[in-house]
């Protein structure tokens, strides 16, 4: 299967996305990822990188293909919001320019923000290929949660936006089973929700069990 990921972040940044790209790839898919230049955590261009290059580079054989952004920078709420619109704006106009493959799948990886959502979209029309949303975070839930933004009015845009894209993927995967009941307010039907949890690795290794003597003593 010809999967075409697309994330506002992937390597060298470290996130969840990165494990996945290379377990479709080891299982014998053929993966496209389309990102952004990065600069997470430290809202800063990584060594080596520069605005506009490189275009494309790999990793682990699987290519990667950029697009230029407005690095987050300092920590300000209009910096971090354009950020997100430069992304999903790059990602729309350049994504099909550079994207020439056919693709099976498009595979939209949602943590923060939903705007990722947008040039999967438009990767769907111009590939006319199924969309698939991972959502690892729920907007406008968590601009509210944490001060992002406050003003009524513009947390009913975002919900208005969640809404858009939410309806126009043919799959929608939530992190946690939580996050089921906000895709269906969402206007997603039950059909088109799936749980697909993120995972622990090597985070936590099984103990093997205590010799019977240490038990009874315990």
């Amino acid at each position: 299967m010809r999967v075409l990921i697309v994330s506002q972040y992937f390597w060298p940044e470290t996130f969840r996305i990165n494990d996945l790209a290379l377990g479709l790839k080891q299982r014998g898919h053929a993966v496209t990822v389309l990102t952004g230049m990065p600069n997470y955590p430290a809202g800063r261009l990584y060594p080596g990188y520069r605005v506009f290059s490189p275009a494309t580079e790999s990793f682990a054989g699987i290519p990667v293909i950029r697009v230029p952004l407005l690095t987050r920078g300092p920590h300000r709420s209009w910096r971090l919001a354009f950020n997100y619109v430069s992304f999903a704006l790059a990602a729309s106009i350049l994504g099909p320019l550079r994207c020439r493959g056919k693709y099976d799948v498009i595979f939209v990886y949602q943590n923060s923000p939903v705007t990722v959502g947008i040039p999967g979209i438009v990767m769907k029309a111009v590939k006319r290929a199924p969309l698939v949303l991972w959502v690892q975070d729920l907007w406008p839930e968590s601009l509210s949660a944490t001060d992002s933004v406050t003003w009524p009015p513009a947390l009913w845009l975002v919900r208005k936006l969640v809404n858009f894209i939410y309806r126009r993927c043919d799959r929608v995967l939530v992190s946690s089973q939580g996050f089921t009941g906000h895709a269906r307010a969402s206007g997603v039907s039950a059909d088109k929700v799936a749980h697909l949890p993120n995972w622990a690795e090597s985070l936590y290794q099984p103990l093997a069990a205590a010799p019977a003597s240490v038990q009874k003593e315990m």
